[in-house]
């Protein structure tokens, strides 16, 4: 995964937002800040847990463009609703613990006895950041350094469930249906989930933004999960969607100081509306991945929020006009919470000569997956990746794709004819990346004001990244589950062009047991 965690979701006309019981609400009765009525012991702390998401993947009828989804379009352009039904979150100290692990500690008590259904496209009014407070309750003190959400199964459920009342899913899809989306056209799609819904949704420490949840004793802090709603949704063969969660944590400020800006031209310094602006954090091999993304408002504006305490993001925004001129990538690095950009400049692509195309470039390639002789079926999430250079120092990041990008989540099976070439017996799957035709451009943000440098001349190059995961449960799979390339067909550098389509290097996973 290659997401950060905070939560929030969406779905079809379904007339009512599916909120907290009023038993929950009463017994939080918590503020942001983290009072609570919960009673301590001295060994004992407080946690609070709420739920968020930048709107994503918001309505059309909210006026945003087609909206691009975590490397991959949303399968019908927007959705309306996203719904899952909760029923536990849960926290460990030890990094390594398992699903069969003793020692989880349960976050939110009242959803195990009244499991809640959230529209995670529910996005707050004025200006609120969260979604839904989920619960609050004592536990050991200690530093938690993995949490896992539950979600309920889309079957007869033998405990606790969300009544028909409240259950969006139900009057289109019947009663053991719990989790579901409503794409644009107001149609509702069951939302599958993988076996890990079902046995804890991971975020594991490199997820958690700032460190592990530190719980003092005698002390409260107020947990966020956010879920980067679009990027966790990709569609099935029958129609259908499945979520395939790209969470995120941290424990959150009190104010909830955020990021936000103003995304405009360059030249013109006119707003953009529809441009995708992501929050990209660095894993544990040095490549910023996104964490949280959302699509600017009609008057280009921007706004992030909660964030972790003391966390640091680069933000890396681009942008595809309806008339099809695209805008470079750019990197604003190292930047804290509680700040405002102001007007954050994109660059419009520059036509090399006269009437040649400011549209973006594509990359095709091909997938292939085997287990000794025998073909596999695997998942591979693809991402566009670029470089830029400051004072000597190299920072990778993942490229927002535009809308047009075709299954950047691959499925890899015997469906998909393999080309010339492939391995004997392989399992083939393709993709189509949309992105710019362009060098990157770096951000200085000093004094209230980001400072953008002109782009580098030059070829624009780019390297593609495939990670194998299991269709059911999401894990990683083949060995290695990660494979790079940043050479074309011809085993030449990666070079993109505007208006022209470049295929790259075959990715063949191995051992893919």
């Amino acid at each position: 995964m290659k997401s950060i965690v905070l939560l929030q979701l969406r779905q079809r006309t379904i007339p009512v937002v599916v909120t907290l019981a009023a038993a929950i609400v009463a017994a939080i009765i918590i503020s942001c800040s983290g009072g609570t009525s919960t009673m301590q012991t001295p060994s004992m702390g407080t946690i609070n847990v709420s739920l968020s998401d930048p709107p994503s993947c918001a309505a059309a009828s909210s006026g945003a463009a087609t909206v691009p989804v975590g490397g991959t379009a949303a399968p019908t352009g927007t959705f309306q609703h996203v719904y899952v039904t909760i029923r536990s979150i849960q926290a460990h100290t030890s990094a390594t613990a398992d699903n069969a692990s003793s020692g989880w500690q349960e976050l939110g008590p009242q959803l195990v006895s009244a499991p809640v259904q959230v529209d995670l496209l529910n996005l707050p009014q004025n200006g609120q950041c969260l979604l839904e407070l989920l619960g609050s309750t004592s536990l050991p003190a200690g530093d938690y350094q993995q949490i896992r959400l539950i979600l309920l199964a889309n079957a007869a459920p033998s405990g606790p469930a969300p009544s028909n009342a409240k259950n969006a899913c139900f009057n289109d899809l019947g009663g053991d249906v719990f989790n579901c989306v409503v794409d644009s056209n107001k149609v509702t799609h069951t939302l599958n989930l993988s076996g890990e819904a079902n046995t804890g949704l991971k975020i594991p420490p490199g997820q958690i933004m700032g460190g592990p949840i530190h719980v003092a004793a005698g002390q409260s802090v107020d947990l966020n999960i956010d879920f980067n709603t679009c990027a966790s949704i990709h569609m099935e063969g029958n129609g259908d969607f499945r979520l395939k969660p790209a969470l995120t944590a941290g424990v959150v400020n009190a104010n909830m100081t955020g990021i936000s800006g103003q995304i405009v031209d360059s030249v013109t310094s006119q707003p953009l509306a529809g441009a995708i602006v992501t929050l990209q954090f660095a894993d544990k091999s040095g490549t910023d991945r996104i964490v949280m993304q959302q699509l600017t408002d009609p008057a280009g504006h921007f706004s992030f929020c909660p964030l972790a305490v003391g966390a640091v993001f680069d933000v890396v925004s681009d942008a595809l006009t309806a008339s099809g001129t695209a805008y470079n990538a750019t990197v604003v690095l190292n930047v804290p919470g509680g700040t405002n950009l102001g007007a954050v400049p994109l660059v419009a692509e520059t036509p090399a000569t006269a009437g040649a195309s400011t549209g973006p470039g594509t990359i095709q390639g091909t997938i292939t997956a085997i287990n000794g002789t025998t073909g596999a079926t695997i998942d591979a999430d693809v991402s566009a990746l670029q470089s830029v250079t400051v004072s000597s120092t190299s920072h990778t990041f993942t490229v927002p794709l535009f809308a047009n990008s075709k299954a950047a989540d691959v499925k890899v099976t015997s469906g998909t004819s393999c080309p010339t070439g492939a391995p004997t017996g392989a399992f083939c799957g393709s993709y189509t990346l949309v992105v710019p035709a362009s060098n990157p451009t770096v951000g200085t943000f000093s004094a209230g004001k980001t400072t953008i440098t002109a782009p580098a001349t030059g070829d624009v190059l780019y390297t593609v990244e495939a990670d194998a995961s299991n269709p059911t449960s999401d894990a990683a799979m083949c060995s290695p589950s990660s494979q790079t390339t940043s050479k074309d067909g011809a085993a030449m550098p990666l070079k993109v062009t505007a208006g022209a389509t470049t295929t790259a290097a075959e990715l063949d996973f191995t051992g893919c047991s």
